[in-house]
């Protein structure tokens, strides 16, 4: 079993920046893959960004170039650094982490990011 314990979301203007962390209950190197799904009022829950168990990272078109995900193994922690935030960044996001051959899907209780239009 895998807690994930989600934080640092808020509201901020355009253009502004924030980081959100995700702390896992388990040593985030042992998982497959760790990852931000982000999902707005009525529409379906979309990947963000996502970090291999070898430290490649993949990134959303719409965020490529302005969200960075890392991850400090030593307090098994992911971030996601956001920058130049726009009013369509505004959703609930979720931390993932993917776990084991059958690639198990476990999720945080998630924290709203709100840019005011």
């Amino acid at each position: 079993q895998v807690q994930l314990v989600e934080s640092g979301g808020g509201l901020v203007q355009a253009g502004g920046s924030l980081r959100l962390s995700c702390a896992a209950s388990v040593n985030i190197f042992s998982v497959n893959a760790m990852g931000w799904y982000r999902q707005a009022p009525g529409k379906q829950r979309d990947l963000v960004a996502a970090i291999t168990r070898g430290g490649t990272t993949n990134y959303a078109d719409p965020v490529k170039g302005r969200f960075t995900i890392s991850r400090d193994i030593a307090k098994n922690t992911v971030y996601l650094q956001m920058n130049s935030l726009k009013p369509e960044d505004t959703a609930v996001y979720y931390c993932n982490a993917r776990v084991g051959g059958y690639g198990d899907d476990y999720w945080g209780q998630g924290t709203q990011v709100t840019v005011p239009s």
